[in-house]
């Protein structure tokens, strides 16, 4: 009884003291332990990333090193921790770093004029759907880390003839073991490694997203400004014709239907200003709001929005889609992980071997005893025929999933392009030596030199006031319209940061 006793004693501790070093055994186990390696992504960088996973240098197509990260730092505060610490399982050699998102909110002085660059900083610091996404990420890693894991040992208490009244009675304890066999769990977690680069590959999404926006916003608040600046100038220019309306009413040279349509054109261009200061408020309003900094208030933007800018080529933006896109890049990682799902379903027929040991002492006999059991399913009824063809079908559709985002590249550039290009064709038009513009402004000089000089009538000045307002409104718009379309182009059609990816601009 004593040696019983001291066996299941020695049994409970041998299980308690595995239990209690599992991670390093895990981490033992797994060494050498490979899969393919994932494509780098690629991202927008935000202010302060960190890396935030290693590969072996020279992977970009070959073997790599699985990587096992470690437990995320608890976050007490608003920031998120500004480096993830992770200890590859194979210490030697050096590592490279891949860039990924980390961000830190960092506390910037405004100065006296705000660029492009820096609201491009703050949002990628301060907007929530970053975090969001990161987020995903670590749950994918997470979920790496998971997948990998065996199954537990069972330990357990074994009895018989306990109705016996303790003549015949075994009593005794049991441990038992599953191992997985056919590289199951190595398996799984190639699988998920394409999980992670999909999440990986949605936050450079998210991060393109993001700084399109930005862009969206901060051309829009300078073509705003820009109307509003145009707005003041129509105005003056009204105010000076009911002035002179004024006058020439003074010495009978207007009716009285003139200078009532004189203050109407005035009243109209001061609608006019108050519609485009709404405006103006309302895009800044949604600059605020993509960058995360809910305390930042308007103030002057350093821009052009009558900056010159290359041509964009339709066929040279497709191609960059094509091989630049992290949208293209994840319907690639799902090809990838449906492979890997393929050679996951051929190895579930491997059954796994559990093994159970049980040690125990005989009441009737006195002595002591143990049993050994050792089983193993036979795949001879069952051999996972429907999940290899479900794995091989989703194989097929990821392809084709492929070749219909090359489709859809060209279906949304082509919508994007046509209003690049009709933009582009008015801002040249109208700006142009001896354009529209120009040729406005001097068709309203000479309608009020001829008004006062009493060779045109007031019918006449209205008429190259108008003509002066819409032409200028029209250029003011075309410029919007030219900058909406090339910041979408250059963004890879990537928008909608605060909402889903086909959300319309701000």
């Amino acid at each position: 009884m004593f040696a019983i006793r001291f066996v299941s004693v020695g049994f409970i501790c041998l299980v308690v003291g595995c239990q209690a070093s599992r991670p390093t055994q895990l981490g033992e186990s797994f060494v050498g332990e490979r899969v393919f390696s994932t494509s780098r992504i690629r991202v927008v960088p935000p202010t302060d990333v960190r890396a935030a996973a290693y590969v072996e240098p020279g992977s970009g197509g070959e073997w790599a090193t699985l990587v096992k990260p470690t437990e995320l730092p608890v976050e007490t505060g608003d920031e998120v921790p500004a480096e993830i610490p992770l200890e590859p399982l194979e210490p030697s050699g050096p590592a490279t770093p891949i860039l990924a998102a980390a961000y830190v909110t960092q506390e910037t002085e405004l100065e006296s004029k705000l660029t492009l660059g820096r609201l491009e900083d703050m949002a990628l610091a301060n907007n929530p759907s970053l975090a969001e996404a990161y987020a995903r990420v670590n749950a994918a890693r997470g979920k790496w880390v998971q997948v990998g894991l065996p199954p537990n040992t069972v330990l357990g208490y074994s009895g018989q003839q306990l109705g016996s009244g303790g003549a015949a009675e075994q009593h005794g304890v049991f441990i038992g073991q599953e191992f997985v066999r056919g590289g199951k769990l190595c398996l799984d977690q190639a699988i998920v490694a394409m999980e992670v680069q999909r999440a990986e590959q949605q936050e450079a999404m998210q991060q393109q997203r993001v700084v399109t926006d930005v862009r969206f916003a901060f051309y829009d608040v300078l073509v705003a400004q820009r109307r509003d600046e145009t707005a003041n100038q129509l105005v003056d220019i009204a105010r000076d014709a009911v002035a002179t309306a004024t006058a020439l009413l003074a010495v009978k040279d207007i009716s009285e239907a003139d200078m009532m349509r004189s203050r109407i054109e005035l009243q109209s261009a001061q609608l006019m200003l108050k519609n485009a200061g709404n405006r103006y408020i309302g895009a800044w309003i949604r600059l605020i709001a993509v960058a995360g900094v809910s305390d930042l208030q308007p103030q002057p933007l350093d821009g052009d929005v009558e900056q010159s800018m290359e041509r964009i080529d339709a066929d040279d933006v497709l191609a960059r889609l094509v091989s630049e896109s992290p949208e293209m890049a994840v319907a690639l990682s799902e090809v990838e992980r449906a492979r890997r799902v393929v050679a996951r379903a051929r190895a579930e027929p491997i059954g796994n071997v559990d093994v159970q040991g049980v040690v125990q002492s005989d009441n009737g006999t006195g002595s002591s005893n143990a049993n050994l059991q050792i089983s193993l399913p036979i795949p001879w009824l069952n051999s996972n025929q429907g999940g290899i063809r479900q794995a091989r079908a989703e194989v097929i559709a990821a392809e084709r999933a492929v070749e219909r985002l090359e489709l859809d590249f060209k279906r949304r550039l082509a919508i994007v392009y046509q209003r690049y290009a009709n933009a582009r064709n008015q801002v040249v038009d109208y700006s142009a030596d001896g354009g529209i513009l120009e040729n406005s402004r001097l068709t309203l000089d000479l309608a009020r030199k001829g008004y006062h000089d009493g060779d045109l009538s007031y019918l006449d000045l209205i008429t190259g006031q108008r003509m002066y307002f819409e032409v200028n409104l029209a250029y003011i718009e075309a410029l919007g319209q030219l900058w909406s379309a090339t910041v979408e182009i250059d963004g890879m059609l990537l928008k909608g940061s605060l909402g889903n990816g086909d959300a319309a601009k701000p």
